[in-house]
């Protein structure tokens, strides 16, 4: 595990290439933008924890038109792992590349999302910021087992991390975790994770892991608890309240990236999942998420 910190102000822009291992970034202190191959710009501020299980490039930035250096570089030769840029120190994160073992790593990486954004209101948040901040004293101490202690501080807020997107995905938790180590199931799960908005029929989702359709529904429902498409409506679902929280896309644009042809086929399967409607829902925990910004920067500029 290599374990680093970013400070930076001003305006900067850096860009990444493929992480290839699981990346994860803790913002300490203040905020940017985080842009990802396919994906529109998130916002994140102090508290905030992202993950990138995929192998994408992504862009870390203050101003979004600020011209991009190589985020790499920063890092060459950089003491005590504290890499700068910019002009100024008003932000400060804590990044970890996590190498997990090849084959059920590489299944972990696969099927949770392309970005995973753990905000400082989650459920989480309180045991995050405990752990982050012990990785932040032993990355910039100079001390015996240093290394050590940052490197085993960073796997335990990984766990962290993914307790928390798997504590939010709601009862089907634990089926997902049981497919996740099934042979036959697991290369349906990577499936239906990587294309959410794919129009997956049963048929086709049996066709790829070389089972006929009854069979592999039955082990389908018998070890996650639920039918293949009851999981991938859940798994639609779960992704369009992480999306309307961050308002990243309009309501109409959600839809049809998760294989909705209209908004309101979208907004009727919503609805019927979460019991309120998709505008709705995002103008009472987008404004829950926006006050909380709006504290955190309070603190962070009377500190």
């Amino acid at each position: 595990m290599e374990v680093g910190i970013l400070v930076a102000g001003g305006s900067w822009a850096l860009q990444f290439p493929p992480p290839q291992k699981i990346k994860f970034v803790a913002v300490v202190k203040g905020t940017c933008w985080v842009t990802v191959k396919d994906i529109a710009p998130l916002h994140v501020k102090t508290g905030d924890v992202f993950v990138l299980p995929a192998e994408r490039a992504f862009v870390l930035a203050g101003d979004l038109n600020a011209p991009q250096g190589d985020g790499l570089k920063v890092f060459t030769g950089a003491t005590g792992k504290i890499g700068k840029v910019g002009d100024g120190d008003e932000f400060f994160a804590v990044g970890a590349h996590i190498a997990l073992d090849r084959e059920r790593g590489g299944l972990l990486s696969e099927v949770l999302p392309p970005f995973l954004h753990v905000g400082s209101s989650s459920s989480e948040a309180s045991a995050m910021r405990w752990l982050l901040d012990q990785l932040v004293r032993e990355v910039a101490a100079d001390r015996p087992g240093a290394m050590l202690a940052s490197r085993h501080l960073a796997q335990l807020l990984c766990i962290q991390i993914i307790r928390s997107y798997l504590e939010a995905s709601g009862p089907d938790t634990a089926g997902w975790l049981r497919a996740l180590s099934d042979k036959r199931i697991a290369p349906a799960l990577r499936l239906m994770h990587r294309e959410p908005g794919r129009a997956w029929r049963l048929g086709e989702l049996a066709k790829e892991v070389a089972m006929s359709r009854t069979s592999f529904a039955l082990r389908f429902k018998a070890i996650a608890g639920v039918t293949p498409l009851a999981y991938l409506l859940n798994l639609r679902m779960r992704f369009a309240e992480q999306r309307l929280r961050e308002g990243s896309l309009s309501v109409s644009a959600l839809g049809l990236s998760l294989g909705y042809t209209t908004e309101s086929a979208f907004s009727n399967a919503f609805k019927r999942t979460t019991g309120m409607a998709p505008k709705r829902y995002q103008t009472v925990f987008g404004a829950m998420d926006r006050s909380t910004s709006r504290q955190d920067r309070a603190s962070i500029t009377s500190s």
